[in-house]
């Protein structure tokens, strides 16, 4: 059973000076889960997380990981002047390559942040559009064919196809830029790799660095590169269902520590720095959509109609992705109704739950839709001419502060040329 992270007191308060739908966050468990992270990582040199802006990019949450000890991991021009708008400065900065812009490169070297390289020919586009290699590069890795990670009756543990993956530099191609990088003046170098997508499993990560730590081992024996960080990306999930079970990061670090402690200390990259690029498990908990009963329907089917809908959330729409909904006062009643929770866009997947088990709900009761911190608002879009929601944050004293108002019909038509 999931519980929200607010109550229905809290809810009703809240609703009164602020209309749903809304994304709402928590501020305590954002906080907590950061440290926990620095904590299961304290015994690594320079540990840092670089936080995925594209999960969640909201000013006042990256300013709150920004005094947890975060960095931010940034994708596009507009990402990148929003990390310089919230503060963070040079290696605070990751800059993820990926069929980038000349003008990316360009605003990314300003800042001094690090830059991670996608392909091999984002080498010399890079010193074109720069005008010279900084001396400390990434290359993104991609083993291609398909990733594992143990068995059990119902199939592989994680799986997924890294060989389908638009991104990163096949192991030749990684000798070849880490030599071309060096010879155009890169002193310092680093690895990074995404091989799977929101694993639930604590072995995930150690073997994502066993695999990078082995690799690091063989391109400093063949190109005699310094290889100074590892960034072992995202990748780690959280648990969507109720009957799953979080990840221990503690026990994830220790694993990590392992795999470092038996590959790069014997072969003396024992100062290699490590960092990670997490979105989702920083993120994905301590939001929820929240949303009210507005209609109910009665044909073929049993609907409930509220008030968010897939401009608000798109996951379950796009993906069938799973978010647990409770109807809030009524966490203790029996799941005795089947019901599909529909928003109002002319598209029949504009479903946020399809034959979900849920008690009897009436008109105006208010829905918490779980785990939509990452991913989450950050996904939506217009269409049907749906304005997307505020974004409100449930500081650590318990009050609430908006952190992204509402769209309005003269934001929709700001951009339009009559």
């Amino acid at each position: 059973m999931k519980t929200p992270f607010v109550t229905k007191a809290q809810l009703e308060e809240i609703t009164a000076r602020y209309p749903t739908p809304f994304h709402l966050y928590d501020e305590t468990g954002m906080r907590r889960n950061a440290r926990q992270l620095n904590r299961a990582f304290a015994w690594a040199p320079s540990f840092r997380e670089y936080f995925a802006v594209k999960a969640t990019p909201t000013p006042a949450i990256l300013k709150i990981l920004k005094e947890e000890g975060c960095g931010v991991d940034c994708s596009s021009l507009t990402e990148l002047m929003l990390a310089e708008k919230c503060g963070f400065r040079g290696h605070e900065i990751m800059f993820t390559s990926n069929n980038t812009l000349a003008e990316e490169f360009q605003l990314a070297h300003r800042l001094g942040a690090i830059l991670n390289l996608d392909d091999i020919t984002h080498v010399d586009f890079l010193e074109q559009s720069i005008g010279c290699i900084p001396e400390t590069v990434f290359c993104r890795y991609n083993p291609g064919g398909v990733f594992t990670l143990g068995e059990s009756k119902e199939g592989f543990q994680v799986m997924d196809t890294p060989g389908e993956a638009k991104y990163g530099m096949t192991r030749p191609q990684l000798t070849e830029a880490f030599r071309a990088l060096q010879g155009k003046g890169a002193k310092y170098f680093g690895l990074h790799a995404f091989l799977a997508s929101n694993t639930i499993s604590n072995e995930y990560y150690p073997e994502l660095a066993g695999i990078l730590f082995r690799l690091a081992v063989e391109l400093k024996e063949e190109t005699g590169c310094r290889i100074r960080y590892i960034n072992l990306s995202g990748g780690i999930g959280v648990p969507y269902l109720p009957e799953q079970e979080a990840i221990d990061i503690a026990a994830v670090g220790e694993g990590v520590r392992r795999k470092y402690e038996e590959i790069l200390v014997p072969a003396g990259m024992g100062d290699v720095e490590l960092c990670s690029e997490l979105g989702r498990y920083m993120m994905g908990p301590y939001g929820c959509l929240v949303t009210r009963a507005i209609h109910e329907k009665h044909i073929y089917k049993e609907y409930i109609g509220v008030d968010a809908c897939a401009a608000d959330l798109m996951r379950p729409a796009v993906y069938g992705a799973y978010h647990h909904i409770t109807v809030m006062g009524k966490e203790n009643a029996p799941c005795d109704q089947i019901y599909d929770v529909t928003g109002a866009l002319c598209e029949n997947c504009d479903k946020f739950a399809v034959d979900r088990p849920l008690p009897k709900i009436d008109r105006g009761d208010l829905l918490v839709i779980h785990d939509t911190g990452a991913h989450g608002h950050c996904m939506g879009y217009n269409y049907n001419g749906k304005l997307r929601s505020a974004e409100l944050l449930l500081k650590e004293d318990g009050g609430v502060e908006m952190i992204r108002r509402a769209e309005t019909p003269e934001d929709y038509f700001a951009t339009v040329v009559w």
